[in-house]
């Protein structure tokens, strides 16, 4: 049962303002559904319009922010409940704690490296969660496709390769993670995601 998600997204907004739109949408499903929205607790970009969005629509947020950032005043103000770790990655471990589902909506490089950090953990049985992409004017159709092209390759177990689920709406994105059936682990791994996956 999903009660928690964890969104990851830009530190800014992008070009385009279709970003900014499905993002606040994606803040203010999460919060009609009663579902917690777990981020990086900025206050900038489109974190800053998730949380926003997610607040104004009475809804449950929780920011996860290392102290360096935390430091130069990057952290959202009205959180209820921001939490401050010393490094990124305990960022994304304390996240995935959190967390139920994963969302990943556009945004760069740190967006690309806590998804896959988080499918990762699910494929090899580390942690049992949904991932899910929030692709916004096909902003992530490439990214698709390369995972179709690692699955094809056998580089990606074609049961974790078709799990990565995508929509460009809000809430047919939640309902896939929803509904999603965990594949299982492809290996049996010792250890946690706290304690550093394999990739």
């Amino acid at each position: 049962m999903i009660r928690s998600v964890a969104v990851y997204c830009g530190a800014r907004e992008g070009a385009d303002p279709a970003f900014a739109r499905a993002v606040a949408e994606l803040g203010a499903e999460l919060a009609r559904r009663g579902l917690t929205t777990v981020y990086g607790g900025g206050s900038l970009g489109l974190m800053g319009v998730l949380a926003n969005a997610a607040l104004s629509a009475g809804g449950k947020v929780v920011g996860v922010i290392p102290r360096g950032l935390f430091e130069k005043e990057l952290g959202h103000g009205g959180l209820e409940r921001l939490e401050v770790v010393e490094s990124m990655h305990q960022r994304k471990a304390r996240m995935a704690e959190l967390a139920d589902a994963f969302v990943a909506a556009p945004g760069g490089f740190g967006t690309l490296d806590e998804l896959f950090e988080a499918l990762t953990w699910t494929q090899l049985g580390l942690q049992d969660k949904p991932c899910g992409l929030l692709s916004v004017n096909g902003y992530y159709d490439h990214l698709v496709h390369f995972v179709g092209r690692a699955t094809g390759e056998d580089f990606v177990d074609r049961r974790h390769g078709q799990g990565l689920m995508q929509a460009e709406q809000a809430g047919q994105l939640l309902d896939a993670l929803s509904a999603w059936e965990s594949p299982g682990p492809r290996r049996e791994v010792a250890g946690s995601p706290g304690q550093g996956a394999a990739r």
